[in-house]
């Protein structure tokens, strides 16, 4: 059973999320708050698998409920929702430790799949938030200093991260190398362990602020 959070001032918002998500028998909603700071304690509380959160609230905003829960809840994997399209946000709640980031206007299938994807470890970061973060990078390019754990992965795991930078799933990077997904996922595992990352979303940025890519190219720097 999936355990989820659920943090945004609009109660109908809040209503409305449940009502999608418990239609299914897989995912249960075990908190609901009204801003910042509730949602944090509630959160810390209750240890939930995801938490969906709003980007825009009352006292404590979705980034840096995020930020913080990255500290006190790391288990929970946060999902940033929220009604507005813009770059600094995306690039902000992923930096802050975000594994997610969802328009408001997600269909419910779309949000349940969203859930789902988070909670079983992988990062929630489609195409479109992909590219609002390369534009996003474009526009301030990374000091290219490197992480030292950078030379730790062997060719075929930068071949992975460099493939993830570029917003490919595990399965277009298995028919890129010609290998199963299964070993895909192998070394985004191993790939993650060895720089430290919880998930896809950090590894993206990691790839660009460290300047192994940089926007509209892919391969290493």
């Amino acid at each position: 059973m999936i355990r989820v959070a659920l943090v945004d001032d609009d109660h109908l918002v809040r209503s409305g999320v449940r009502l999608i998500l418990e239609s299914v028998d897989d995912i249960v909603v075990v908190a609901e708050s009204p801003d910042g700071p509730a949602g944090l304690r509630a959160i810390e509380r209750e240890r939930p698998d995801v938490a969906l959160v709003d980007i825009r609230m009352p006292r404590m905003d979705g980034i840096e409920v995020t930020g913080r829960l990255a500290t006190s809840a790391p288990s929970t994997r946060v999902v940033i929702l929220t009604t507005f399209e813009r770059d600094a946000y995306v690039v902000d709640a992923i930096r802050a430790g975000a594994s997610g980031f969802l328009l408001k206007r997600t269909p419910p299938e779309g949000l349940i799949d969203a859930v789902r994807v988070v909670a079983s470890g992988d990062a929630l970061l489609s195409p479109s938030v992909t590219r609002r973060l390369i534009q996003a990078f474009a526009r301030t390019p990374a000091p290219g200093a490197g992480h030292p754990a950078l030379a730790t992965l062997t060719d075929r795991e930068r071949e992975v991260l460099l493939a993830m930078a570029s917003g490919a799933s595990n399965g277009e990077i298995a028919g890129r190398l010609y290998v199963s997904e299964e070993t895909v996922r192998t070394h985004v595992k191993h790939l993650h362990r060895k720089l430290g990352l919880r998930d896809r979303a950090q590894a993206v940025v990691l790839a660009y602020e460290s300047g192994l890519v940089t926007p509209g190219d892919s391969r290493p720097a």
